[in-house]
């Protein structure tokens, strides 16, 4: 399965679920995506991110409800370099209201428990 939005699919981006049945994007790595040497750039690393929070958000909502999502903030904490293997990121919805959602995404390669970088995000909903 791929992720569908223009730049996931420039980047590559795979999609699958946890075990949670939660999205989780997967970047393979290769030499468009490299920052200094032996590394992933930040900017895959933060597009990343934001993909997953986007698709994790859209999962989130009930069918027919499909406002425009606009970032407010974007905070991400960049943990360790990633190394040139395979990405993964998960997002939790940590607030989901009527107007605004607060959501947490994470990127790791070998083990979720130790990031790469981490995201926070606050969105706001635009219903018409």
């Amino acid at each position: 399965m791929r992720a569908k939005s223009p730049y996931a699919k420039t980047m590559g981006f795979g999609l699958e679920r946890d075990s949670e049945g939660r999205p989780v994007l997967t970047m393979e790595w290769d030499v468009s995506k490299s920052g200094r040497p032996g590394f992933v750039h930040g900017g895959a690393l933060a597009g990343m991110l934001e993909a997953i929070t986007w698709l994790t958000l859209e999962d989130a909502l009930p069918e027919g409800d499909k406002p425009r999502i606009k970032p407010i903030n974007v905070t991400i904490s960049y943990m360790r370099g990633a190394r040139e293997k395979t990405t993964y990121a998960r997002a939790t919805i940590e607030r989901l209201g009527r107007r605004i959602a607060n959501v947490e995404a994470i990127a790791w390669q070998d083990d979720p428990a130790a990031p790469v970088a981490v995201a926070q995000m606050n969105l706001m909903l635009a219903r018409d």
